[in-house]
């Protein structure tokens, strides 16, 4: 006999599946888009940033599939790291028939009960970390060794990106379990990534200090506006994979997810082009808006799921003001170097959408994308409910960025004792010239 509820139901479990696989394929161009993004701002002299973000998105595949993805969202080891060797162990499984069935990594919350696959799901936060290592890439620009780079990269798949994936994301993480949420990645994805770049930046200005090469620290910006466009237009294509996937379902929630999105980075755009013009007639227009655009994108990511459209209209026009000063602050730190302005942007911008979700969260938006435990936040008459969240976002993101830049910098330390320095001399003479 047809059972028509079944038939929904199972229907229900192909269109999740189906929607996280499209959301991976979005975020995995995410990744070559970052580097189109940097020739554009650049020139074309940066173009092998294209082979170092190919590499990096190789690089994901391979490590989470043996052992990153297991570190991450296997049932954790007292709520601290995924368990490596859970059910069948390394990667995904083995030769076992389970990749293709209902999740092994589901703890039976109400976020994870949508049907994925842990083939699906090991797709999707495959290309977010992915991502994730590509903005690193990016802040150190080509003044890295191509072979240190890779090494690094090894390890911040194994070490780096896991531990506040499982701390956060992961159901059984014990800031998961504390209460904290990062909806589709404020700190775990863009603050995570801003942290390590920072690492690396103090470790290159070490090394330039002992070598003499103070005067590589200030790179001309020569816009190929080509490149600019395509990057820019990819990237801002690809977040609505990022975070409506984040959902992980196709339900009436991915469209909230998607209006406040699109909204934010409108809004960052103007305000940034706004306060810039005000402050800095330097810096080409169009950087400014792309720019712009990234802030918008980035601030509403925490909370993308947790607020409303005129929530997000408002998160998106702090972006300018937020941009535009911390870009003057930091460039007045004499070992900071980030010409294209990826700390101030996902640095920056993804920390402060994170502590938001304690004051813009609406409870109604929260509990349609499975994250009923947020109260309101304070600007919503959440009270004490809403202060002790803030709280909580506060601490969480301060554990997040001790752990990422203590590990960025003593993994980056041992490979540049290793391999006799970091930097890559013969791109030095190229920037000076």
């Amino acid at each position: 006999m047809f059972d028509f509820i079944d038939y929904l139901s199972i229907s229900n479990i192909l269109i999740n599946n189906l929607w996280i696989v499209i959301a991976a394929i979005f975020i995995f161009a995410m990744t070559i888009a970052v580097g189109f993004l940097e020739v554009g701002e650049l020139g074309k002299k940066f173009k092998n940033s294209m082979l170092k973000t190919i590499v990096i998105t190789g690089t994901a595949m391979f490590v989470m599939s043996i052992i990153g993805f297991n570190t991450a969202f296997a049932p954790t080891l007292y709520g601290i790291i995924g368990n490596p060797f859970y059910k069948d162990g390394f990667m995904l499984g083995g030769f076992s028939p389970g990749v293709i069935f209902n999740t092994w990594w589901s703890m039976g919350t109400s976020y994870f009960n949508t049907g994925l696959t842990t083939g699906s799901y090991f797709f999707f936060e495959t290309a977010c970390a992915a991502v994730t290592l590509a903005l690193v890439g990016v802040i150190v620009l080509n003044k890295v060794k191509f072979g240190a780079f890779f090494a690094f990269s090894i390890v911040y798949f194994i070490f780096i990106w896991n531990l506040p994936a499982a701390w956060i994301w992961n159901p059984s993480g014990w800031l998961y379990q504390m209460g904290m949420r990062d909806f589709a990645g404020g700190i775990v994805v863009h603050g995570a990534a801003a942290i390590a770049g920072l690492a690396i930046i103090y470790e290159i200005w070490m090394e330039e200090r002992k070598k003499g090469l103070k005067t590589s620290l200030k790179v001309n910006i020569k816009p190929d506006y080509q490149w600019l466009a395509v990057g820019i237009l990819i990237l801002w294509i690809g977040w609505f994979g990022f975070n409506p996937g984040s959902v992980l379902a196709f339900n009436d929630d991915v469209l909230v997810v998607v209006i406040a999105t699109f909204i934010a980075s409108g809004a960052g755009m103007v305000s940034t082009m706004l306060f810039s013009r005000m402050f800095d007639r330097e810096t080409p227009i169009i950087i400014v808006a792309v720019n712009g655009i990234l802030m918008g994108l980035i601030i509403v990511t925490p909370l993308a799921g947790f607020v409303s459209p005129a929530s997000a209209l408002i998160l998106g026009l702090i972006g300018g003001p937020l941009y535009v000063g911390a870009e003057k602050l930091f460039a007045k730190v004499k070992w900071f170097s980030d010409p294209v302005g990826l700390f101030p942007a996902h640095g920056v911008g993804g920390i402060f959408g994170v502590l938001m979700i304690g004051l813009f969260t609406q409870h109604a938006f929260a509990a349609a994308s499975g994250n009923a435990i947020l109260p309101n936040g304070l600007l919503f008459d959440g009270g004490f409910a809403a202060l002790r969240q803030l709280g909580i976002e506060a601490f969480g993101v301060f554990v997040v960025v001790i752990t990422v830049f203590a590990i960025s910098f003593l993994a980056i330390f041992i490979i540049a004792k290793l391999s006799h320095g970091i930097l890559n001399e013969d791109a030095y003479k190229n920037l000076e010239k």
